[in-house]
């Protein structure tokens, strides 16, 4: 592992790099942050996929992409002279401290739970004006459900035991099943979001991250459904024309695999 003094250096190489690349490369000269932003979604898009994969390498990897972007947008921004890399350091840094108060001030916490409340009552003291204010239009649905509900617990609006959260994800199940039987499909889509969200709560009562469950099956279903393409062409088989029967039986041979 690097010294302090090594990282430091390693950092003002890299910006040293960024302010040559925007001088000389045409790609790096064009670049503005609206042209940057869905390549910077797909850069935090592709670090989260490392870290599913547990694989340190590209987690490394695609950290240093992520800190290139932030550099690069700080770059951009400070060519205009509306701020640059240390603007943003220390505004976070500024930031740190403030909402730590159990760390750099007087407030006493006895567990996580009151340093996320505190974190959200601080924020609306900032001059949010509503608790939900910093949740990001763009957030997948999934994911945006999920932080919502971070958010409103934070302030208490919560319920108290996990049975109670899953009494209501069966309500809102036996509330699609009535919309259903009706077949009015604007309220089956109504009570099927509800569903969702009552699921999302409950794997945050389960201490579950609902996204990385929900991707973890994806992954298992993927793997599974490629073995049996496999096996069905090492059968000289088309999955057109096999019967469900068939395709279960190579299904159950990719459940005992391991992935």
């Amino acid at each position: 592992m690097y010294t302090r003094q090594k990282q430091i250096k390693a950092f003002e190489n890299l910006l040293d790099t960024m302010d040559e690349l925007r001088e000389k490369c045409p790609w790096d000269k064009k670049q503005t942050m609206e042209s940057l932003r869905n390549l910077t979604v797909e850069e935090v898009y592709e670090l989260g996929d490392a870290i599913l994969e547990n694989d340190k390498v590209e987690i490394k990897k695609e950290l240093g992409d992520v800190l290139l972007h932030i550099v690069f947008y700080s770059k951009i921004a400070s060519e205009t002279r509306d701020f640059d890399i240390a603007d943003v350091i220390d505004s976070l840094c500024k930031k740190l401290v403030d909402r730590h108060p159990h760390i750099y001030g007087d407030t006493k916490v006895e567990n996580e739970k009151q340093v996320k409340e505190n974190w959200e009552k601080l924020k609306l003291k900032e001059g949010n004006t509503s608790v939900l204010q910093g949740v990001p239009k763009s957030l997948p649905a999934l994911i945006k459900a999920s932080r919502i509900q971070d958010k409103v617990a934070g302030v208490g609006f919560d319920w108290e035991e996990p049975s109670q959260v899953f009494e209501k994800v069966q309500e809102e199940l036996r509330e699609l099943q009535e919309e259903v039987k009706a077949n009015d499909l604007n309220k089956i889509e109504d009570e099927f979001g509800d569903v969702l969200f009552s699921m999302i709560n409950y794997a945050r009562f389960l201490k579950i991250d609902p996204e990385t469950a929900l991707e973890r099956t994806n992954k298992k279903f993927i793997f599974r459904f490629q073995h049996l393409e496999k096996r069905a062409k090492e059968h000289n088989l088309d999955l057109s024309t096999m019967s469900l029967e068939e395709m279960d039986k190579f299904w159950e041979e990719a459940k005992h695999l391991k992935l």
